[in-house]
């Protein structure tokens, strides 16, 4: 679980937890409690180095321009997607980290096709992109939800048993194009129980400070838990590919969900040999001389 110096292995992180084989892939085989037994302080203290990684690597991936990275998390309600965007992304710089959180969409969104208002939020090269929740929820909620589909006014004729494997499809080619474009899609699946879903949504109720998270559509939301488990399994299967992975991470265990979506984050970047751009010999020179000048001042 941990390596020689202390810290966690980010690679077997990763690969535990990739969706590499979505032929295959069942939602149960992954543990919601998944390493809950990790000491909590020790956890917090590694995601502390990390989020120190995440900062240097970050501005690397700024100075270096090339990559973009997009960061999807999805979750059902309280499963923690804020404290990740909170906690993991609070060493970067904000001028470079993008943030945007969807939900439903208005009259102009949906005069568009599904995709059209995640294109408008992709992060530019050299940023981190966050979005929460995200194209994905056209074949979650509103796969779930078929009210939601009928907001949509598609023609009838398109509307078919299949509307949800061509959506999967224009899916798999938009991320298979920001793929080959430069910018790196990492995705996420908070994957809370049912059961710690209750606890907090009790602990909400009875904080005053947290009584504003609380709506009646999450509880609505509950009663639908088995559909969505299936529609996320489903979503999963069809959509993780290498160019485009998913990570089901668990999220019963808010640090540790944390820690996971960090260190992957850190292998990301690491993967992509970021470099400062080198001054050639003219701008050494006007740097010198500029030095000199700069050291010839008085004061």
């Amino acid at each position: 679980m941990f390596g020689g110096d202390g810290t966690m292995n980010s690679k077997k992180r990763s690969k535990a937890y990739r969706v590499d084989d979505p032929g295959r892939f069942r939602l149960s085989d992954f543990d919601p409690a998944g390493d809950g037994r990790l000491d909590k302080d020790e956890v917090n203290a590694i995601l502390v180095t990390d989020i120190e990684r995440l900062r240097e690597l970050q501005e690397r991936l700024h100075a270096d321009g090339r990559w973009a990275i997009l960061v999807v998390l999805q979750a059902m309600d309280a499963a923690g997607k804020d404290g990740v965007i909170k906690h993991v992304m609070s060493g970067l710089n904000p001028q470079g980290c993008m943030v945007h959180s969807f939900k439903p969409p208005n009259p102009d969104e949906l005069a568009h096709d599904f995709l059209w208002r995640s294109a408008l939020f992709l992060p530019e090269r050299g940023y981190i992109g966050i979005h929460n929740r995200s194209h994905y929820e056209e074949v979650l909620s509103v796969r779930v939800r078929p009210q939601y589909l009928k907001a949509q006014r598609i023609p009838e004729t398109l509307v078919g048993k299949d509307i949800w494997k061509h959506r999967f499809k224009s899916i798999r080619a938009f991320e298979r194009h920001l793929a080959r474009n430069g910018t790196v899609v990492l995705k996420f699946f908070l994957h809370i129980s049912k059961e710690e879903q209750k606890r907090r949504f009790l602990d909400r109720l009875e904080q005053p400070g947290k009584r504003w998270k609380f709506s009646m559509g999450d509880v609505e939301d509950r009663k639908l838990w088995d559909k969505y488990m299936a529609a996320y399994e489903d979503a999963i299967r069809a959509t993780s590919r290498p160019e485009a992975p998913w990570y089901v991470v668990p999220a019963d265990h808010k640090p540790f969900a944390r820690l996971v979506v960090a260190q992957v984050l850190i292998e990301a970047l690491e993967g992509l040999d970021l470099k400062f751009p080198k001054v050639d010999a003219a701008g050494l020179k006007e740097m010198d001389e500029v030095t000199r000048a700069l050291l010839a001042e008085k004061d």
